[in-house]
């Protein structure tokens, strides 16, 4: 058995890995564990849940947990959009000057997976979603009509935004045009219930759907589900 520890950005990645992510790798005998990043923006004031403002923050939260479960059954994995990751990220600077979004992705993730390496934690698997949450959702837009009833003509709207995307990972990370934002622009109410619709919409898609048309995601759940064969290890 291989017990799988998730450190996440915030609510929204909470909710969708609780609700999508861990039931699916408990049946290849991979239980997972799932943790908001914990901020706390200065000494004084008290600490509070989810949102990243810096990498130390990510380092600090992950190796605290790394060193209270040391165990050769006990790996851990991360969950982090790559849109308005800190750029004291290790590898940033290097990484946002290629183009391709997915050499970018993985540059970072070595230099991440190197990173916390050297501190011990080899039982590491990072992830760093292209380009944020919401990717998934727009793996099939069609789908927001569950949620947000009565918003057919926006939905529609909203998938012709992005069909000349070859997929819903290189949609960019603009401010006014990344996908949460290309989803709020059609339909506000997203805002205010990314939290609890989002994960509901991306559990509706289907991880099926979401592997086929998210390549990187699809490489993460492989890379989770093969922890599965290292259980005799």
């Amino acid at each position: 058995m291989i017990r799988l520890c998730a450190v996440v950005e915030g609510q929204t990645e909470e909710a969708f890995a609780n609700r999508t992510i861990v039931p699916h790798l408990a049946l290849q005998n991979v239980f997972g564990a799932i943790q908001l990043v914990e901020n706390r923006r200065k000494a004084t004031e008290r600490r509070f849940k989810g949102g990243i403002d810096s990498f130390s923050q990510i380092e600090r939260h992950l190796l605290r947990w790394w060193k209270q479960e040391r165990s050769s059954s006990c790996w851990f994995t991360t969950m982090f959009d790559l849109y308005a990751l800190p750029s004291d990220f290790p590898g940033y600077s290097e990484a946002m000057r290629l183009d391709d979004p997915y050499e970018r992705v993985e540059r970072l993730e070595k230099a991440f997976f190197e990173r916390i390496s050297e501190q011990g934690c080899r039982h590491f698997v990072p992830y760093i979603q292209l380009h944020e949450f919401e990717a998934l959702i727009l793996s099939d837009p069609q789908k927001l009509g569950l949620e947000f009833l009565e918003h057919d003509r926006a939905i529609d709207t909203l998938i012709r935004d992005v069909e000349h995307f070859s997929g819903p990972e290189l949609i960019d990370q603009e401010p006014d045009s990344a996908p949460s934002k290309r989803i709020i622009k059609r339909i506000p109410e997203y805002e205010f219930r990314k939290a609890s619709a989002g994960p509901v919409v991306a559990s509706k898609i289907g991880l099926p759907a979401l592997r086929e048309k998210c390549p990187h995601f699809n490489q993460w759940l492989r890379a989770l589900e093969a922890l599965s064969h290292r259980s005799a290890e």
